[in-house]
């Protein structure tokens, strides 16, 4: 007598395979739209604390004591000293070329999120109302610098911007050849200067240590001073994983041949090809991101790069 449970017992649908595929298929499109919906949450949710902290820097610290930080927001804070404007209207007029510029050069999303980031800071700055800390011009210089650049940290973080500087930065990178760092340091060593002559020599040298301040706060935010990390990935869905870099990123990648040592579950004596890659940390948050959707359980390890030439990095634009 068969058994209830014998292959024979139970005819096997026809459409079985077929539908057995497409419900995989619905189930990888719907993990794949929630891991979409947690990255954009953590993207949101770092330029909103990014916004914060950056007003509080402006508001408790650098503004009243009319300091000035580097970059787009020092030129704002210049600009709106020496002509008494409102500076949430001057930080949206001084960022808009800086916004058109990264349209061009990284792509439609860093845009809007970078456009939502700058006009949150000025709906902050003109809505909420920080109160004073302290009057004391070293405590203004070192904690309101470390409270705008953890809100530029976390902003870059959430794949935006509060300041533009770093986009015309790798613009102009792309055609000199010069360093990204060198022509940072160029635009403010102008800032400063005209600091300088529209303020005083003390104010000036204050303003100064503010933006060392803020800028270490960012490089740590976003691990590194770098503006390109090499990141080496490893999975079974290499195929999977280069031709995301390729086509949706749009950067280029390298293969190399490797054998895998010790896995979770043990020895592990198999080929498989490595993939190798170059970003910048612009790009990085969407590069985890989609490798999670590809593979949660891929090996990726990132390490910092001081700058490179040629390949992808200079032909093509950055995407986001």
């Amino acid at each position: 007598m068969k058994s209830i449970f014998s292959r024979t017992a139970i005819p096997w649908p026809r459409d079985q395979k077929g539908h057995a595929r497409r419900s995989y298929t619905v189930a990888k499109q719907i993990y794949r739209t929630r891991i979409g919906m947690l990255q954009t949450a953590r993207s949101a949710a770092f330029i909103i604390i990014g916004i914060f902290s950056a007003g509080f820097g402006l508001k408790s610290f650098l503004l009243p004591n009319n300091f000035i930080d580097g970059g787009a927001t020092g030129i704002s804070l210049l600009l709106s000293g020496i002509f008494n404007f409102p500076l949430p209207i001057i930080i949206i007029l001084v960022n808009i070329p800086f916004i058109l510029l990264g349209y061009r050069q990284i792509g439609y999303v860093f845009t809007m999120r970078t456009v939502l980031g700058i006009i949150g800071l000025a709906i902050c700055l003109a809505l909420v109302n920080y109160p004073p800390v302290t009057n004391d011009k070293l405590l203004v210089a070192v904690f309101g610098g470390f409270f705008l650049g953890a809100g530029i940290g976390f902003a870059i973080r959430g794949g935006g911007v509060l300041d533009g500087t770093e986009v015309l930065a790798i613009f102009i990178s792309r055609k000199t050849g010069v360093t990204i760092g060198d022509i940072i340091l160029v635009i403010n060593i102008l800032i400063f200067s005209s600091a300088v002559y529209f303020l005083d020599l003390e104010t000036a040298l204050y303003s100064m240590l503010t933006y060392l301040s803020a800028s270490r706060t960012v490089d740590f935010l976003i691990e590194g001073i770098e503006e390109y990390l090499g990141v080496t990935i490893i999975s079974r869905k290499n195929d999977e994983i280069r031709k995301m870099i390729v086509e949706v990123i749009g950067r280029g990648v390298t293969i190399y041949k490797g054998i895998g040592g010790f896995g979770k579950r043990g020895p592990v004596n198999q080929e498989m090809d490595i993939v190798f890659t170059v970003v910048t940390r612009l790009e990085i948050s969407r590069l985890r991101s989609e490798i999670e959707k590809i593979d949660d359980d891929a090996f990726v390890v990132m390490h910092s790069i001081k700058d490179t030439k040629g390949g992808m990095i200079k032909k093509r634009p950055l995407k986001t």
